[in-house]
Parts: structure tokens; C-alpha cells; sequence
């Protein structure tokens, strides 16, 4: 099973680099300087050993991922140790897999290092980052680009629950089911995937929290020789951000926070907020071609109510089940440029043939064309289920379907069902009921909010400016489509933000560009 809809820029990113080639900086094969000593820290890393604050990285030539090609041009990888538990920090440590291009300006010209996290939680940023260059060519001017894999994802202890054979089984489950028999094998399919990610991380399951990464990242700010961090967070990585800034408000430089996730909202809230938003978007991409939403919005039901009791085939001899055919709806909604993609999939759909449909879906579920996938979802689990302490029961998920089907005819059912089936029966205890924010007395913080994001709806940016507290929480609105607004095709959103990162120049809380 797949969480339908995550919160996350990594389901968009295909969508929004694939116009992108090359990489950025310079295209030697020697990076210009490996040998930078730490500059001198705040007092937050005095506790810690000198094993770990005094730890040199060593940049070498990046290599072949498991999903990739090695990237090339002057990206240089390097390996940071950090305490497996932060609560003992001179204990067993782990590696995180760095990623990194250094500043293509002059060095007068150079603020620092700038740590870009991607979403998911599960993104692999040292996948990510490299075809991502080119849009952040202006920052690049006075900031290393640098990314991360976060503990427990791709190359720093990344988790994987099930085979690629187990994945594909699993996608004939109902996620919304009809029966007394649909409910019980949809939620053994449940408590098998977390028996699957609790073989497969061991003791690293109880240690992959968003916690855990935000000291993960105060520790590499140290080591990179940075007084201040500086950061990029898209989607999930803009509560990663909120989080480190309430732990490390002292140490907080320039963050900019873009496809914001609500911080107050719970599991049952972000559920809610998502249904809500996905179909925003759909009802926004109806108009777009001319139909009503309301019509528009029950043609699609009725389409996958008839999925549901057969099955569209596909040019592949795989079958599009309801799940699929739902993802392959989703997945064109993170961009506005791939609309034209969804009718032409729905239309064909509609005519019998679900491989368009498909092909949306795999693209989402990172399944490429030999039949591998990817495992951002089962990271992303991992994490999500460790910090998230709201377990609704299916009892209490039935209950709640009518106000989702309200909230969305569409999504509502999945999405409700999802609020108990995610984490049902998981190994270990979720930590908090919502992240926890408030950073008060740090720098202020640039708060981008979309109006028209499906995956992380636009009332996240304000309370997420709110929580951040007075002064610090600054919100920048973009009335736009899509998931994220930095380098969707805004001048005004670019110009904004590139002023905050580049000169600390903070536009007034509540700017909208149209």
C-alpha cells in the first residue's frame, strides 16, 4: 500500500527537471577547495564529541545511486558521521551521504553553504539536487549547494520493506474497501509492510525521526564551517525547517520554506488538508478544460467506481486497479505543464485502456520500465509513523468517511482510509501529536505559500508563519498551480526569494504575487 498523496516535491520533481540537463558550477574534475576548516560555532555542538564536531569530510568524485547516474560536472559526495541516538552522543554512529557543488562566484562573493531538502520525507537529496542545478543557478552564484540523504533513506541506511515482487502484489489491495473482506486484507497488507520495515531497519527504526534529522543537520552546519544555517525546505522539508529552527533558533541564517506543510494539523488534519487540497486542484484543472467541477468531479467517481469492479487492461498486461487509476489522477496534479497529460489519460481510460493511467501511476510510485521501485515510500513511512502519534483505529477511520467524501468525492475515501491504515499495528510508538515549531528569537524565516498546491494547501504557509511566532514567520504568496512556487514561472516568487537568500532582504509578511 501507498500513501496516496505524501508531502512531498519528490512526486513533482521529474515533472520539473526534466527540461533540465547539464550541471552547475564548474566542469572541472577538482572541486576548488575540499580542504575548508570549520569556522568557529555556536555553543549547541559543546556537548558532542570531538570525534564528531572536528570530523573532516572527504569530497570525492560522486558515484552511481541505485537510481541514477553519477552525476559529473564538479559534484563531489562525502560521508558525515552522526550518533545513531542523539541521546548518546559519544555512542554508535551512522553515515549520512552528503552531496555538494561549490559556489560558482568569486569567493569575496560567498555567504555559506546552502542545504536544500527535497520532501517525503524520503527524498534522496543526493539524487535530487544535481538536475535541480540549473534552477538555482542564481543562488549558486554565493552559496555550495549542498544536499543530504536523511538517516534512513537511500544512502544513509535506507530502509526497504518489501521486494519489488512483494510491491507489485501489494498493489492489487483494496485501499478503500468495500467489504468485510477488502477491510481484513487491507490491513494485514498494513501491519505486513511495517513487520517488512522493522526487519529491515532494526534498531535505526526507533531513531529516524524529524528530530533526529534536524540534529543531523545542526551537526553538518558545524562541520560545513557555517555559523548560520542557511536552507531550502520544499514541501515536508519546510517542517523539517520549522523544526530545526524551534530546536536551534540561535543558529538559524536565511530559511526559506516553500510548499508548506501545516504544522498544527495531525494526522486526521493532514489528511483533511490534502483531500482538500488535491481536489482544489482537480476542480481548478476542470475549469481549465471547460467542464463544470461539480460534473467533472463525478464523471471521475463514477470512472473509478467502474475500475473497481473490473479492472481496465493495459498495453503492459498489467491491470489498472481503482488504486492505480486514483494515482495516475494524482500524480499530474503536482504541475500544472502535465494537465494536458491527465485528459489525455482519463480520455483513453474512458474508452477502456488504462495504460496512460498507468504510466502516471508508476511514475508516482517510482516503478520504472523493468519493474523496479524505488523505496521513498517506504522511508517515508518509516519516518512519518515515528513522529506521527495520531493512530486513528478503522473504527474510528470509517467513521470519519462521510466528512472526507464531503471534503472530496474523489480523494476523501482513500485519504480516510488512510488515517488508520498508514501506521496500523506499527512497531514502534509515533512521538507527537503535531511538530512543534515556535522559534522564537531566531532570524526571520520566508514562508512560501501557493494558492493553488494540491499536496500542501495554502493555509499551511500562514500558520506556519504563525507558529514560527512574531517576527520571525514571514508569508510570501503566490497565486499559482502546482506544488511549490519557487522556479514555477514566477518572476515576482524568483526575484522575492532570490533577494532573501542572496542579500537578507525580507519582504513585507503577507506580499502576494499574482
Amino acid at each position: 500500500m501507498a500513501r496516496i498523496a505524501r508531502w512531498t516535491a519528490v512526486a513533482a520533481a521529474a515533472l520539473l527537471v526534466a527540461g533540465c540537463s547539464g550541471s552547475s558550477g564548474n566542469d572541472g574534475d577538482e572541486s576548488k577547495d575540499d580542504g575548508r576548516p570549520p569556522a568557529a560555532a555556536p555553543s549547541d555542538t559543546t556537548g558532542l564529541p570531538a570525534s564528531l564536531t572536528s570530523q573532516k569530510l572527504d569530497w570525492e568524485g560522486c558515484k552511481a545511486t541505485a537510481t541514477g547516474p553519477a552525476p559529473g560536472g564538479d559534484w563531489r559526495c562525502a560521508t558525515l558521521k552522526v550518533p545513531l541516538d542523539w541521546s548518546k552522543p559519544t555512542g554508535e554512529t551512522i553515515g549520512i551521504a552528503l552531496i555538494r557543488s561549490e559556489s560558482s562566484g568569486s569567493s569575496d562573493e560567498r555567504i555559506g553553504s546552502l542545504l536544500f531538502n527535497f520532501g517525503g520525507p524520503g527524498g534522496s537529496g543526493v539524487d535530487y539536487l544535481p538536475p535541480y542545478g540549473p534552477t538555482f543557478a542564481a543562488l549558486h552564484k554565493k552559496y555550495d549547494l549542498v544536499s543530504w540523504d536523511p538517516r534512513g533513506v537511500a544512502a544513509s541506511e535506507g530502509v526497504r520493506c518489501r521486494d519489488n515482487k512483494e510491491i507489485q502484489t501489494a498493489e492489487s489491495v483494496d485501499t478503500t474497501p468495500d467489504t468485510s473482506a477488502e477491510e481484513t486484507t487491507f490491513f494485514k497488507d498494513a501491519a505486513d509492510f511495517g513487520k517488512g520495515c522493522e526487519k529491515s531497519a532494526g534498531k535505526l527504526m526507533e531513531h529516524v525521526s524529524t528530530t533526529d534529522t534536524a540534529r543531523d543537520m545542526d551537526l553538518m552546519r558545524h562541520v560545513l564551517g557555517d555559523q548560520k544555517l542557511h536552507y531550502f525546505g520544499i514541501s515536508y522539508g519546510t517542517e523539517l525547517g520549522g523544526v530545526y529552527a524551534h530546536l536551534f533558533p540561535k543558529n538559524v541564517g536565511r530559511l526559506l520554506l516553500d510548499a508548506v506543510v501545516d504544522p498544527t494539523a495531525g494526522t486526521v488534519g493532514h489528511a483533511k488538508n490534502q483531500a482538500r487540497g488535491f481536489q482544489r486542484a482537480l476542480e481548478d484543472y476542470l475549469k481549465s478544460t471547460g467542464q463544470d467541477p461539480q460534473e467533472g468531479s463525478q464523471k471521475i467517481v463514477d470512472l473509478l467506481q467502474q475500475i473497481d469492479s473490473e479492472p481496465l487492461p493495459t498495453t503492459s498486461g498489467r491491470d489498472l486497479t481503482q488504486q492505480l487509476a486514483l494515482t495516475g489522477v494524482i500524480y499530474p496534479l503536482y504541475s500544472k505543464s502535465s494537465w494536458p497529460a491527465l485528459t489525455s489519460a482519463l480520455e483513453a481510460a474512458e474508452d477502456g485502456d488504462g495504460t496512460e493511467l498507468l504510466a502516471q501511476a508508476d511514475g508516482y510510485n517510482d516503478r520504472d520500465a523493468s519493474g523496479r521501485y524505488g523505496t521513498t515510500t517506504h522511508s517515508q513511512r518509516v519516518i512519518s509513523c515515528l513522529d506521527d502519534k495520531e493512530r486513528p483505529t478503522p473504527e474510528e477511520a470509517k467513521a470519519l468517511l462521510p466528512e472526507f467524501r464531503k471534503i472530496s468525492p474523489v480523494f476523501g475515501d482513500s485519504m480516510g482510509w488512510d488515517t488508520a491504515g498508514w501506521c496500523h499495528d506499527w512497531p514502534v510508538a509515533g512521538q507527537h501529536e503535531t511538530a512543534e515549531v515556535s522559534a522564537p528569537g531566531a532570524e526571520p524565516v520566508l514562508v512560501v505559500g501557493n494558492t493553488g498546491d494540491p499536496a500542501t494547501p495554502y493555509e499551511g504557509a500562514r500558520k506556519m508563519a504563525d507558529e514560527l511566532g512574531k517576527g520571525v514567520g514571514v508569508q510570501l504568496t503566490w497565486k499559482g498551480e502546482g506544488h511549490g512556487a519557487y522556479g514555477s514561472g514566477s518572476d515576482c516568487v524568483d526575484s522575492t526569494v532570490n533577494d532573501y537568500l542572496l542579500d537578507g532582504k525580507v519582504p513585507d509578511d503577507g506580499k502576494v504575487c499574482e
